[in-house]
């Protein structure tokens, strides 16, 4: 066996865009030919690469929003992905598709308790999908601190990606994973990306008309000729978005399979994935990670909270969205607490467990019944199914991508926006207590620099809407 590997990870992700009301995606006459930016990225990404069978070949997660679309629109591409992971299980013991934090929600932004929901969301999508539990979880953004790595071991994660410069040591060595030590002497495995060769799949054109030639001149010095005069084992991971793979980039998809179905093989490479890796080779070092830092952003985690160096309009909206949502999620949790305990002993294991009921493996109300462990009224379950809603709502409402863009004055914002007034809206139903106005004066600071449209104006007109649509 040759002891210089290649693994490509595919993070396919795209941010929610179903109108929280209707669950129907709007017509986007951007993505003409086809009526909405999901269908034409899966006509262009999504379809072709399972109909090449790239899932086989590269690592790989799918965000469980966009899966569940998918789902919905094509089910036939689904299940080839699907199948495609179960022949590296069949054929190997592990399968080669890792999971994803639910939402997409910057986890070192997000309390210890929807660090929880959303780690523990991620995990049980996954196995609805996959029928089997993952072995390795993509962090949004590849956003970390300790705490979410420490809470990844808990729920049975054993290993994550993240970019060279999240560790904490300088001129480290990619070519091997390493170990992370956490509090109580647990410790999970990191893959480290090369930063170089990640960014010549993803964006340099000309390195990639040619599978072979890339294999040859790019790939290959890229190994340690030291480690491999003594034989040692060297794993090369590319990490990147997975709608490179021809949708931001035609043919792109056909690159990618020539390079893990022959070209690589060529040059003494074998194509591998992290779950077989570690199999095969423990990890040998530890290291300590950089908090508060991820892959997108070279000044940590700003960019989703604040004005970044990266931006360039004034972002001072960013704070003010955060802060202003971060008060409605303390709101509506204290809400849900105070309204759901006199119900049932244990709300929150009740929210952590209402992901099985959003998959459809258990109805809400057994769900509440098997948790609190006696029978409980019907109007109290309405009233418990209303603020659940909430919560999933109000989980949504931190959707990495509303704070991704330079502008308030775009479609993601806004779709956060919706979905924290029908939190609002629900919550306002269950409990008759309404939230809506310190949330309009907080929302008042949070102005676009370019078209001066104001969130409030955004968060009235969803809540009025949804009155609306709820009144018919």
């Amino acid at each position: 066996m040759t002891n210089k590997a290649i693994c490509v990870h595919g993070h396919f992700y795209q941010p929610p865009r179903e109108d929280p009301l209707t669950g129907i995606i709007p017509v986007e006459p951007g993505a003409s030919p086809y009526r909405n930016w999901n269908e034409r990225i899966h006509a262009e990404c999504y379809r072709p690469n399972a109909q090449l069978e790239n899932f086989k070949q590269i690592s790989f997660n799918i965000g469980p929003t966009l899966f569940s679309w998918m789902a919905s629109h094509d089910s036939e591409t689904c299940q080839q992905i699907i199948k495609q992971d179960r022949y590296n299980v069949q054929q190997f013991g592990v399968g080669n598709a890792i999971a994803q934090a639910y939402n997409h929600t910057i986890l070192p932004l997000a309390s210890s308790s929807d660090k929880i929901i959303q780690i523990y969301w991620g995990i049980a999508d996954f196995v609805h999908r996959f029928h089997r539990k993952p072995q390795g979880m993509w962090l949004p953004e590849t956003a970390v601190d300790n705490e979410t790595l420490t809470i990844l071991v808990n729920q049975g994660i054993e290993f994550s990606i993240l970019a060279p410069w999240q560790a904490a040591e300088n001129n480290i060595d990619i070519t091997e994973p390493y170990l992370v030590k956490l509090p109580g002497g647990r410790t999970i495995t990191i893959f480290l990306y090369e930063r170089n060769l990640s960014g010549r799949i993803s964006f340099d054109s000309s390195s990639t008309e040619n599978a072979y030639r890339f294999a040859e001149h790019e790939l290959f010095p890229f190994y340690h000729n030291e480690k491999g005069n003594y034989s040692h084992p060297q794993i090369l991971l590319l990490a990147s978005d997975g709608e490179l793979y021809g949708h931001h980039k035609p043919f792109r998809e056909k690159f990618l399979s020539h390079l893990l179905d022959g070209a690589s093989t060529a040059q003494g490479i074998t194509p591998t994935f992290p779950a077989l890796w570690l199999k095969q080779h423990q990890p040998r070092q530890t290291i300590q990670i950089r908090e508060q830092t991820s892959w997108s952003c070279h000044h940590g985690i700003a960019r989703w909270k604040e004005e970044c160096a990266c931006s360039h309009l004034d972002g001072e909206w960013k704070s003010y969205l955060r802060k202003a949502l971060d008060r409605l999620a303390s709101d509506l949790d204290q809400l849900y607490i105070d309204s759901a305990y006199p119900l049932i002993s244990k709300p929150r294991l009740l929210r952590q467990r209402y992901i099985h009921a959003i998959l459809g493996e258990i109805s809400t109300p057994d769900l509440i019944i098997s948790v609190s462990g006696r029978v409980i009224k019907t109007d109290q379950i309405l009233r418990l199914l209303l603020l659940l809603e909430s919560q999933r709502e109000r989980q949504r409402m931190f959707t990495s991508c509303g704070w991704f863009f330079d502008d308030f004055d775009r479609i993601e914002p806004k779709n956060n926006l919706a979905y924290a007034a029908q939190a609002v809206r629900l919550a306002h139903l269950a409990t008759g207590e309404d939230l809506a106005p310190q949330t309009l004066r907080d929302l008042q600071h949070v102005v676009s620099p370019r078209t001066g449209q104001r969130a409030d104006d955004i968060f009235n007109q969803y809540l009025n809407q949804s009155w609306v649509w709820k009144s018919d």
